[in-house]
C-alpha cells in the first residue's frame, strides 16, 4: 500500500516529499504565543534532556514542572508540563528573548509546526511514519519564506534521536496498556518501579547500581560504557528491562 491508497482522518493530508515554508523568529510578530497556554505532553527523554540542562534532578523536574493526567492509555498516567499560573499560562521556560531551554526543548517544540503520526500496523510489517501540516490562525510562521522538506526539518530541529528515543517509549507504553500490573491497581509497587524508570533516570540509576542490574546481563562492553555516564542510554536500558520484568518481549539476555 502507498500513501495514496492510505485513508487518514478529514482535513489531514501527509506531507511525503512535499516542500513548505516556515520560520519563527523575534521578527514574527506572533513570536512566543504558542509557548502560552499550551497542552505539552513530555516523554522520558524530554525529561532528560530538560533536567540535564537545567542541571537539576530528575525528582525536582517532575515536581517542579510537571503534572499528571489520565491519558489515552487508562493503566498509566500521562506527564504534562505544568505551566505557570498567570494571566497567560506561559510556559515556565518563557522569556522575553524567547525559549531558556531552547536548547533542550521537548520533541513536541521541536516537531512544530509539524505533527508526526506513526502507523505500528503497516502491510509492511515495519512501523511508518508521517507527517502533517498544523494550522493554527495566530501562527504567522507559515508566511515566511524559507523552504523545508520533512527531512531537512528533521535535521535542521535535531529531531532524530528524540523520535528514536521516543519510538522506544512508545513500545513499553503499548505494554502498560495491556495492565501488566493487574491486580496491583494504579500506583502499586510494580507501576511505581516503571514510573521511576520512565520519568526518573536518576532514581534508577541508583537502583540499578545497588540492585547490580547491569551485571545480571549480556551487554555489550560499549553500551555498558555508555550507561555509566549517558541517561539516554541508561534509559534505553531501564525500558528493556521493564520488558522482563512485565512480561514482555526484551532484547535483554541474562547471564
Amino acid at each position: 500500500m502507498n500513501v495514496s491508497d492510505k485513508v487518514f482522518p478529514e482535513g489531514m493530508i501527509p506531507l511525503g516529499e512535499a516542500t513548505f515554508t516556515f520560520g519563527c523568529h523575534s521578527g514574527v510578530s506572533c513570536f512566543n504565543s504558542c509557548c502560552k497556554d499550551v497542552d505539552l505532553t513530555l516523554y522520558p527523554f524530554d525529561v532528560i534532556t530538560l533536567k540535564n540542562y537545567l542541571g537539576i534532578d530528575s525528582e525536582t523536574f517532575m515536581r517542579e514542572h510537571s503534572f499528571l493526567v489520565k491519558g489515552e492509555n487508562p493503566f498509566f498516567p500521562t506527564v504534562k508540563l505544568k505551566l505557570n499560573d498567570d494571566e497567560n499560562k506561559s510556559c515556565p521556560f518563557l522569556t522575553d528573548p524567547g525559549c531558556s531551554v531552547y536548547q533542550a526543548r521537548p520533541s513536541a517544540c521541536r516537531t512544530y509546526p509539524l505533527e508526526r503520526a506513526v502507523d505500528r500496523k503497516s502491510e509492511r510489517g515495519v512501523s511508518e511514519e508521517y507527517y502533517f501540516m498544523t494550522s493554527h490562525p495566530y501562527c504567522l510562521g507559515h508566511k515566511e519564506e524559507r523552504e523545508f522538506t520533512v527531512d531537512t526539518w528533521i535535521r535542521n530541529q535535531q529531531l532524530f534521536e528524540y523520535n528514536s528515543m521516543n519510538e522506544l517509549w512508545v513500545s513499553v507504553e503499548t505494554l502498560f496498556s495491556t495492565n501488566p500490573w493487574k491486580g496491583e491497581g494504579a500506583g502499586g509497587e510494580r507501576q511505581q518501579l516503571a514510573f521511576m524508570v520512565c520519568y526518573n533516570i536518576d532514581g534508577f540509576r541508583r537502583f540499578s547500581d545497588e540492585h547490580r542490574l547491569i551485571k545480571q546481563f549480556r551487554l555489550d562492553s560499549g553500551f555498558k560504557k555508555r550507561i555509566s555516564t549517558d541517561d539516554g542510554e541508561l534509559l534505553k536500558f531501564g525500558f528493556e528491562w521493564l520488558k522482563t520484568v512485565l512480561g514482555g518481549n526484551s532484547t535483554l539476555i541474562k547471564r
